[in-house]
């Protein structure tokens, strides 16, 4: 995995010195040589951009706020030693949105690509269709917003299962006490939606179809982020902080594959 990183990062490398070397087509003024035309900002919001669009994220129902959110705790997890360096699967859950809808998404970020979007359950304390509560409480049968990393899987009740680590204080750093895993639950299906206008609840794990929970588990265990959004004023993180996501991307572009890929898009953005 190491090799093949490393071989991507030396190719858009390449591709960096074109960013700061090629002229578009009709311009008066040739780009400075030996200074890179965007600020570390606009690379990370081209970036971003790029992953958005070239993922038809925005057709799958996914808000680029909320996507945007996610890659900024996804980068930031990265430069906190907190998520390997060559992780590039990230699941976002928005429950923002009707539980009809399919609200979870799980992206490899590196390659650009939508791997599955299906539905999630939200608790039961959090609300019926739509989740208007969340807590870190025990026994308060709510969902939990915020950032989480995946880790091991095990047999329980539910089948196999997989163990979530909470990473914000306040938030949702309770889910190993509480038990809040992902599982497959019979009541996440269709059938649940067409008999009584939601999908079934649990008792705040963000439950999926037994149809996919084989492939969700196996794609996302093992250190990869899942980021749960949610309209709830209170939620603050700190690993929201844009400015601490451009300064990682910045820091080590030579070993940051995150800055090479943000050098790619405003490439791409050059030549349109």
């Amino acid at each position: 995995m190491k090799k093949r990183f490393g071989g991507i990062i030396y190719v858009l490398l390449i591709l960096s010195f074109t960013v700061i070397s090629w002229r578009p087509a009709g311009a008066n003024k040739q780009v400075d040589s030996t200074e890179n035309p965007f600020s570390v900002r606009e690379l990370l919001d081209k970036y971003i951009g790029t992953v958005y669009e070239t993922a038809h994220l925005q057709a799958s129902g996914l808000a680029f706020d909320v996507f945007k959110k996610a890659v900024t705790g996804f980068i930031n997890l990265k430069a906190a030693n907190k998520l390997p360096q060559s992780s590039s699967i990230l699941t976002v859950v928005d429950f923002t949105k009707s539980s009809c809808d399919k609200r979870m998404w799980i992206i490899d970020i590196l390659n650009k690509e939508l791997i599955l979007n299906t539905w999630v359950a939200h608790g039961q304390g959090s609300g019926k269709d739509m989740a208007t509560a969340f807590s870190d409480n025990i026994n308060s049968h709510q969902s939990s917003l915020g950032f989480y990393l995946t880790d091991d899987t095990y047999i329980g009740k539910h089948g196999r299962s997989l163990h979530l680590d909470g990473l914000d204080t306040g938030f949702n750093t309770s889910a190993r006490a509480r038990e809040i895993v992902v599982h497959a639950a019979n009541y996440v299906c269709e059938r649940e939606i067409d008999h009584q206008g939601r999908i079934g609840r649990s008792f705040g794990c963000p439950a999926v179809s037994p149809k996919v929970a084989g492939k969700v588990i196996a794609t996302i265990k093992d250190k990869t982020v899942l980021f749960i959004n949610g309209n709830d004023s209170r939620y603050t993180s700190k690993y929201l902080d844009e400015n601490m996501a451009a300064n990682f991307v910045s820091h080590d572009p030579v070993n940051n594959n995150i800055a090479s890929l943000s050098l790619e898009a405003a490439d791409d953005s050059l030549r349109r």
